[in-house]
């Protein structure tokens, strides 16, 4: 039983033997005693105590956390986030009036008992987010005929769905995703016609997609992203006239967006990223009226049919990325005043200036990346107007090798949080009127050819000067990655680490002492450059700071003592500069790597235990030398003088110089 349940049992045995309960005048039943030692027994498999279970004060069983009572019917066992740990015990088949069961985002282990699925009563079971394993029980609906929510998300379940879940004919809510569970979807799971929302995701399912699938008449949610489906979807979206939102993300469809599926009058969500899709994207926006959210990304796709996504005046958001346009932009933004994001990352398009003409009339746009096109053309400078992005919050135009100056028409994206031109063929100075662009805290304009000084505006940014951002962080509809990098994918804005990345140009002159004003930086990375003169000391200011990075400067002077202050500083290169004199010690400086200050012939350790780098100036190093020799040379002399006159005088005692 485990102490927790005994303890239990010993608390309640006086009201079990006298055959009271604490409900006034109220007798315990045969049914409450079930209750009872339904509760008992789930305490006494865990391995984590459920501490008002076990209070002398309260031996009601109806008063305890989580429980909810009918008269004196356990109705509802609700327990979720309460880092209960252990397995669960078949004696909870006790509380047969149950109706919710909620265990999520626990600490359980294990596999399911069988007596589980025996509860008559249950309409919801949530047992997601734990640590559960092993196949999914084959009987499950056998005996749960009112079950409406079944939720298993984020387990460990392996093995196939079992065939009888479409027994479970009142299931509303089925989500199973986040397992590792393979095999094709059983034909009776498309018998549950009551079947609202069905979650399939990050699983290991295979096959084609039935077109038992179209039975599912209520269908409203239907994700079935990151498993390995293939073939060519089904023509059946026509009977899913409820069908609000539609994933298969991440799996290996081939073939071309099936009739029903473009011409869905219900569908508000579709994401189709990373398939092997092919064709034309042919949309019919003048029937897809309440389409939003369009991922048609890393497929194998064509140019749009011409019209068929500019029809979609409610749009917010679409991803195209990763196709074979080969054309220009492939919409046009007079009717779709919605739009505030569009992803068009490696989509082989030309002409960058039509392109900014186009998108500068979807007047809500925040966030715009086209990443990997326009190769080798020149940034457009327009004459006397701004391109009209008065909403933009995001813009990333990177690794294209486009030529030309910093774009002036930015100067008027007062909103403008993040901006990424790194990998470029960039040149000339940077504005200094990026400084007035006080929403900024993600500039990156590496691997370029920005020439001159660091625009000394920078070192004023608003938002960079305050200690803990508070952002109104735009929440992306895709994840939104950098440089391509899937690791780096973020879903808002704020998730990115405020950062000013600058390495890899050609800009020369100090490093400004007012960049320790910006309190809120997190990444400064400066090097591969030609800066030159002193590391402020001031740079101490910059107290949220985790990367520092200026090698390969023309950097003088000493380290400053005072970065030793930078506590959450985890990335410090000083390296092929031109410093002198000590290495500061202690606070994060003594976790740095000697190869971080290597080529600086100047720099040593004052305590060199390494044996790499114990390199102080010539005349520091000499002083010693010196020494060494004085000490030691002298008393040298004066024994070896000594033992020759000792040595004399006992030969001539003896007398052995004559003989």
């Amino acid at each position: 039983m485990g102490f927790h349940g005994f303890f239990l049992f010993a608390i309640l045995i006086p009201y079990i033997s006298f055959g009271t309960s604490s409900h006034e005048s109220q007798n315990l039943t045969s049914s409450s005693l079930n209750d009872l030692e339904g509760l008992i027994g789930f305490s006494s498999c865990l391995e984590s105590a459920i501490p008002d279970w076990n209070s002398y004060a309260s031996p009601d069983y109806c008063t305890w956390s989580g429980v909810t009572c009918v008269g004196t019917s356990v109705v509802r066992l609700e327990l979720g986030s309460t880092r209960l740990m252990g397995k669960i015990c078949e004696s909870l088949v006790g509380l047969d009036q149950l109706r919710v069961l909620n265990l999520s985002d626990n600490l359980f282990t294990g596999s399911l008992p069988n007596t589980l699925f025996h509860l008559q009563n249950l309409e919801v079971m949530d047992l997601s987010n734990n640590h559960f394993e092993g196949p999914i029980n084959t009987f499950i609906c056998s005996s749960l005929p009112r079950l409406q929510v079944f939720k298993l998300s984020n387990n460990f379940f392996s093995g196939e769905i079992p065939g009888n879940l479409g027994n479970c004919s009142s299931l509303k809510h089925l989500s199973i995703n986040g397992n590792d569970l393979s095999g094709s979807l059983p034909e009776n799971i498309f018998l549950l016609q009551n079947l609202n929302e069905l979650y399939l995701q990050g699983n290991k399912l295979s096959g084609p997609l039935s077109e038992g699938l179209g039975k599912l008449s209520n269908l409203v949610e239907f994700d079935i992203s990151s498993n390995e489906f293939s073939g060519i979807l089904p023509n059946i979206f026509g009977s899913l006239t409820r069908l609000k939102f539609f994933s298969a993300e991440s799996n290996k469809f081939t073939g071309q967006l099936p009739a029903s599926l473009v011409n869905s009058p219900s569908l508000q969500l579709l994401n189709m990223i990373n398939n092997s899709l092919g064709g034309s994207i042919n949309l019919n926006c003048s029937a897809m009226k309440n389409l939003t959210i369009v991922g048609l990304g890393s497929n194998q796709l064509r140019c749009p049919t011409p019209g068929s996504l500019s029809n979609c005046s409610r749009l917010e958001a679409i991803d195209l990325t990763g196709n074979h346009f080969n054309c220009g932009i492939p919409v046009n933004c007079n009717n779709l005043q919605s739009l505030t994001e569009i992803y068009l990352a490696r989509a082989r398009l030309h002409n960058l200036s039509s392109t900014l003409e186009v998108l500068s009339h979807c007047r809500n746009l925040s966030s715009v990346a086209l990443t990997n096109n326009f190769h080798n053309e020149e940034m457009p400078q327009p004459q006397g107007q701004n391109l009209g992005f008065s909403n933009l919050k995001v813009l990333v135009l990177s690794n294209s090798q486009i030529k030309g100056s910093f774009p002036k028409w930015l100067s008027g994206c007062k909103m403008l949080q993040m901006l990424d031109l790194s990998w470029n063929h960039l040149s000339g100075s940077i504005p200094s009127w990026i400084g007035k662009l006080n929403n900024l805290y993600y500039l990156d304009l590496s691997n370029n050819s920005f020439t001159g000084n660091i625009p000394q505006g920078l070192t004023v940014v608003l938002t960079l000067q305050f200690r803990n951002l508070s952002l109104e962080g735009i929440i992306f509809a895709f994840p939104f990655y950098v440089n391509g990098n899937v690791r780096n994918a973020y879903k808002k804005v704020s998730s990115f680490r405020p950062s000013l990345l600058l390495s890899y140009n050609k800009l020369e002159g100090p490093i400004w002492p007012g960049f320790g004003n910006l309190k809120g930086l997190h990444v400064m990375d400066l090097k591969h450059n030609s800066l030159s003169g002193l590391i402020p000391w001031q740079l101490s200011g910059m107290t949220m700071l985790e990367i520092l990075d200026l090698s390969h400067n023309r950097l003088s002077g000493e380290i400053p003592q005072s970065l030793i202050k930078l506590s959450f500083l985890s990335s410090f290169d000083v390296s092929y500069n031109e410093l002198h004199g000590e290495i500061p010690e202690k606070g994060q400086f003594d976790t740095f790597p000697p190869t971080n200050f290597e080529g600086n012939r100047g720099l040593y350790y004052r305590h060199d235990t390494s044996g790499f780098m114990p390199s102080p100036p010539d005349e520091a190093r000499a002083q010693p030398h010196h020494q060494k020799l004085e000490i030691i040379g002298f008393p040298f002399l004066f024994g070896a003088l000594a033992g020759f006159l000792i040595t004399i005088a006992r030969s001539f005692a003896s007398g052995w110089v004559f003989s």
